[in-house]
């Protein structure tokens, strides 16, 4: 696999297009990373990495839904720097997702953060993708 964070944006892609409320991934650290700010930004409900022997384990997700007509919290997901072609940005150019409703994850030097976050730090890095 040349890249893993496309392929869990994937993973997740496909889950809520099949409706599933978990799906998992192996885990690493920039997914833990990449999890986490969905989980704080109420993109997905929880997030929690289960210990394999030899590996890093496994990450599970549960995706959210609204309860009445259920639609996912999720609507796109949208890789933007990718290994052929990286897309850095810096802290005067951050891009801004639906004109604010959305995130845009960006990789600085003071670890994985959203476009605002790394706004208020006035700091710019690899933009990895973009969720709203």
């Amino acid at each position: 696999m040349t890249d893993p964070i496309a392929d869990l944006l994937t993973r997740i892609r496909n889950a809520i297009q099949a409706g599933h409320k978990v799906v998992e991934a192996p885990a690493s650290n920039l997914k833990k990373e990449i999890a986490r700010i969905l989980f704080e930004k109420g993109y997905i409900l929880g997030y929690k990495i289960v210990e394999g022997e030899n590996t890093q384990g496994t990450l599970k997700i549960a995706l959210k839904y609204n309860p009445k007509n259920k639609q996912p919290a999720i609507r796109n997901l949208k890789r933007v720097s990718r290994p052929g072609l990286r897309h850095y940005t810096g802290a005067d150019n951050l891009p801004r997702v639906l004109n604010g409703l959305g995130i845009a994850i960006i990789s600085t030097s003071k670890g994985l953060m959203t476009d605002k976050e790394a706004k208020k730090e006035k700091i710019g890095g690899e933009v990895l993708c973009y969720v709203y």
